[in-house]
């Protein structure tokens, strides 16, 4: 068996030790002499591999798991992290599959094996490149900080996506994109001229190559072709812990009802308005002595990091549809 990590060391020379004394009388002083030592190159592996996600629902039946995971086993890959959940109230199973695969193994191959397995057990099924990192687009209007936070998070690396473009209604935000050499696009909109508006964002989705929207606080509705055409690939931001306060100023609406806590969801788009499946969630306490502006500001942080933990499930594969509600592993 080939070693996958070798040191190489030369022969090393015993130590020397050479008798040195002061005088006559004293004991002898022993001198130690460290031979030099010369390291080998560092150690590299002398295989690579290629990781993939699967992500599949299908009929939950006995013998899924089992099926899966053999055919990976036939095919030389290593599982590195499975998920599975299996809903009893819509008889849906749910497997996601992290998975190593050798060098030589073609994504087409698996893609074909897995495709002839998924006929069998009906799966509605998709391969991903779990290292490619997603390409973003992000509408924004007035309020930034959602945008700053995933601006950040994607320079620092602490997001695995790449923001290709920034788009806005406003231009309130092109220093900002500029400052982390994203190119912004001002893209005005009003009744007369809304359709020609979301057909350059539509055009700038397919120019720039884009694998997710991200509606960042952006405070338009967006027209029943739009959301068809970005259905299961655009994720808003709602400034309130849905299904309450729905719509245009929700922290308002949760001071005028005197609510102890207040909250954020981040939720797929849809055609009804802040009624898509919800992704992620979080609340922040509140009481009766704060205001509007105050419920804003805390909301905020809320808000932003609700959106980045939304992100990052999609982005890594890890949200599954069921019906009007997601399964999300963690």
């Amino acid at each position: 068996m080939t070693d996958l990590c070798r040191w190489e060391f030369p022969t090393l020379p015993k130590y020397k030790f050479t008798p040195a004394t002061t005088s006559a009388n004293a004991a002898p002083v022993i001198a130690y002499t460290r031979p030099s030592i010369r390291y080998g190159p560092r150690p590299r592996r002398t295989m690579q591999h290629h990781d993939h996600v699967l992500t599949l629902a299908c009929p939950d039946r006995t013998g899924i798991v089992y099926r899966v995971s053999g055919l990976l086993f036939e095919l030389g890959c290593n599982i590195l992290d499975a998920q599975q959940f299996g809903d009893e109230e819509t008889g849906r199973f749910f497997l996601r599959v992290h998975f190593a695969a050798p060098a030589l193994l073609t994504a087409d191959r698996i893609h074909d094996e897995i495709a002839s397995l998924g006929e069998e057990f009906a799966m509605d099924w998709q391969l991903h490149d779990a290292r490619r990192r997603a390409r973003l687009l992000v509408l924004v209007s007035r309020q930034g900080h959602c945008l700053n936070d995933l601006l950040f998070r994607s320079h620092s690396r602490q997001l695995p996506v790449d923001i290709a473009a920034i788009a806005s209604n406003h231009a309130d935000f092109a220093a900002l994109a500029h400052s982390f050499q994203v190119p912004f696009h001002h893209l005005p909109v009003d009744a007369d001229t809304r359709d020609a508006q979301e057909q350059r964002v539509l055009d700038l989705i397919e120019r720039e190559r884009i694998d997710l929207v991200v509606l960042a606080r952006y405070m338009q509705i967006l027209s029943p072709r739009l959301c068809a055409a970005l259905n299961g690939r655009a994720i808003n931001i709602h400034h309130s812990f849905l299904p309450s306060f729905k719509g245009a100023k929700p922290y308002h609406q949760a001071h005028a009802r005197g609510v102890k806590i207040i909250g954020a969801t981040a939720h797929y788009v849809t055609s009804d308005l802040d009624e898509g499946p919800i992704i992620e969630q979080d609340v922040a306490r509140v009481d009766h002595a704060m205001t509007p502006r105050e419920l804003i500001r805390l909301g905020s942080d809320t808000e932003s990091l609700v959106l980045a933990r939304a992100v990052r499930r999609h982005v890594e594969h890890r949200i599954l549809l069921n019906g009007h509600r997601t399964v999300v592993f963690r």
